[in-house]
């Protein structure tokens, strides 16, 4: 499953298995593979929910998820899309196949993702593994209540968790694998990716999958 995710720049995902092709808040799309089955977004941040980027990987029979304060905005796709659903934090949801949980995705400290806007992190069930995709959040409680087997989380600091409180994260939940994203590019150095490793306990293995970073 791992060969399987995919992390472009910063926090745009794409994951594969052998029936669907998903992806999550893409961002800087370099080209035009319009291969996706569904789209996943977890808030409202341009680098996140960037509509050029969507139309760059949708095809007529993609599956727009997005949270639900953000459906008026999504709505521009919805000709172009087969359908789009709508998801509030703390929810189990079967969309064709596509098993989803929805975990809040806020910050405790910073003032940029607040609890009130109801964005999302979303746990993935895929060939029998659990994939935490957290979304631009804090530490908070829910998230270290998280139980997983691979956890996608932002170490760049600013508008996130710095590499040592994502590091902190990752501890407490303990993924057999931790995949740093949301640095190298606008926020966080390159090296962020190192800091993170050194201070993640072992058995706990982290792989960095970035593939493109600022210049």
């Amino acid at each position: 499953m791992l060969n399987n995710i995919e992390v472009f720049t910063q926090s745009s995902i794409r994951i594969t298995n052998s029936s669907s092709t998903i992806y999550l808040d893409p961002f800087r799309i370099k080209n035009n593979p319009h291969d996706a089955d569904y789209v996943l977004i977890t808030h409202a941040h341009y680098d996140h929910f960037s509509i050029e980027d969507i139309r760059k990987v949708i095809k007529e029979s993609s599956i727009l998820v997005v949270p639900t304060k953000l459906e008026d905005d999504a709505r521009e796709l919805e000709r172009e899309v087969a359908g789009i659903i709508t998801v509030n934090p703390g929810i189990y949801k079967e969309i064709n196949g596509l098993e989803l949980e929805t975990i809040p995705a806020y910050n405790t400290i910073k003032p940029f993702h607040p609890k009130r806007a109801e964005w999302v992190g979303y746990i993935l069930r895929i060939d029998g593994k659990r994939i935490y995709i957290s979304g631009d959040t804090g530490a908070t409680k829910e998230a270290k209540q998280v139980k997983c087997d691979i956890a996608l989380i932002p170490i760049g600091g600013t508008y996130t968790m710095d590499s040592k409180k994502a590091a902190d994260l990752i501890n407490v939940i303990r993924p057999e694998y931790a995949i740093p994203t949301h640095y190298g590019c606008g926020v966080g150095k390159k090296s962020d990716g190192l800091t993170f490793s050194s201070l993640v306990k072992p058995p706990i293995k982290v792989v960095e999958k970035i593939q493109y970073f600022d210049a």
